[in-house]
């Protein structure tokens, strides 16, 4: 069983991207995590309703078996410490991957939250969806550290 962090695109700035994999590999010392980056649709010539269809077809063919986790403004939000436990009944049932999907610039596609097992909001506000990457990796590296009893959380 791996948790599996889907997003669209790479982090274009260097220093968001060195942010990322830092809080990404401390996250891998508590959960088993895999990382995977889609294509980002050009959206010069294309409609917004076209790249996040074209974009949510990428995500869920990257996590094809895995419980889907939409990652969306919309959804509901868990303080640390839930999100913690969550992570840790997740491990212990162990029943199939967990891929949390991050949309592109547009969010996410219709099809996508359809198909999401859950739905898992970071905060009401718009982010962009490199940002919305970072504060994932780091809430679940703090969930590792409360499920280990660990300081850092505080």
């Amino acid at each position: 069983m791996r948790f599996l962090i889907v997003s669209v695109g790479r982090p274009r700035d260097r220093a968001l991207a060195a942010a990322i994999h830092e809080y990404e590999t401390r996250a891998a010392r508590y959960w088993p995590i895999e990382t995977k980056e889609v294509r980002e649709e050009p959206a010069r010539s294309h409609t917004p309703a076209l790249v996040r269809e074209r974009e949510g077809q990428r995500l869920l063919d990257a996590c094809e078996g895995a419980d889907v986790v939409a990652c969306d403004a919309t959804g509901p939000q868990m303080a640390s410490d839930e999100f913690a436990g969550w992570m840790r009944e997740k491990r212990e049932r162990a029943e199939r991957d967990v891929a949390f999907l991050i949309g592109g610039a547009f969010g996410l596609s219709e099809v996508v939250r359809t198909h999401a097992r859950s739905t898992l909001g970071f905060s009401r506000w718009t982010m962009p969806h490199e940002l919305a990457r970072l504060v994932l990796a780091e809430q679940l590296y703090r969930s590792g550290t409360i499920v280990r009893g660990e300081p850092y959380h505080k």
